[in-house]
């Protein structure tokens, strides 16, 4: 079994990188099983926050294994969430004995400031999923009473919470791209009508939900991470 290259600077043949990515897999997919069994063993007490945004509203489920199915639903979105750090841990140390120990002191920082933005982008779908949920109930009237099936309601927070997750970790890409030299602070800049309009269209389309909320937040947040994207390509010479 070949010695870990975690903490290696020598190059490797392409076999010797395929065990050690394949590795390093492991190592996350084992990280999400872990963050799921945790979450799984707090499945009631993360139902009931997330089903205060229904103020009430009752949840239902039809088929026998349903209630169960949604708790392995939640568990396998929390595993993925919780096991965020060790991916990107992962990713590093895999990617880490090709850098240079420039480019190693350039991008050490950038692997907290992922799971921040991923935290943040959590946290934004936290606060928009009320005003999501408000705005497609207030159209139930005495004729269209709400049955609400319980899978189909967390399955939309469960993705609306990946979705603005993983859609705030593109300022990283946008950084990593600029060190390769593929874009400026420059290029970005007179870029920012097509900016805008990508970021509408990756809301209206990424957005799980058909409410009018959830969408336009996650363009405004896409954009204002563009001109934060400029700034630190700007701010690291590009």
């Amino acid at each position: 079994m070949p010695r870990s290259r975690e903490f290696s600077d020598a190059p490797a043949p392409l076999l010797d990188h395929l065990k050690e990515l394949r590795r390093r897999v492991g190592i996350a997919l084992a990280a999400v099983v872990v963050g799921a069994i945790f979450t799984f063993a707090w499945s009631d007490a993360l139902i009931a926050l997330l089903r205060t945004p229904l103020n009430g509203t009752p949840l239902y489920f039809v088929g026998v294994g349903d209630a169960f199915g949604i708790r392995m639903q939640l568990s396998l979105i929390g595993g993925v969430a919780l096991a965020m750090p060790i991916w990107l841990w992962q990713a590093w140390a895999f990617i880490r004995p090709g850098l240079t120990d420039a480019e190693r002191r350039a991008a050490r920082p950038w692997v907290p400031l992922a799971l921040l933005l991923f935290v943040v982008g959590v946290g934004v779908a936290w606060v928009v999923l009320p005003f999501a949920v408000s705005f497609l109930l207030s159209f139930a009237t005495d004729d269209l009473t709400p049955l609400i099936a319980a899978d189909r309601y967390f399955g939309f927070v469960g993705s609306l919470m990946l979705v603005f997750g993983l859609a705030t970790e593109y300022p990283i890409l946008l950084v990593f791209l600029s060190r390769v030299g593929i874009v400026t602070s420059a290029k970005l800049s007179r870029w920012r009508r097509n900016a805008v309009v990508l970021a509408v269209v990756v809301g209206a389309f990424a957005t799980p939900g058909t409410d009018l909320v959830s969408p336009i937040v996650l363009s405004v947040v896409l954009y204002v991470l563009y001109e934060l994207s400029i700034w630190l390509v700007r701010v690291g010479g590009r």
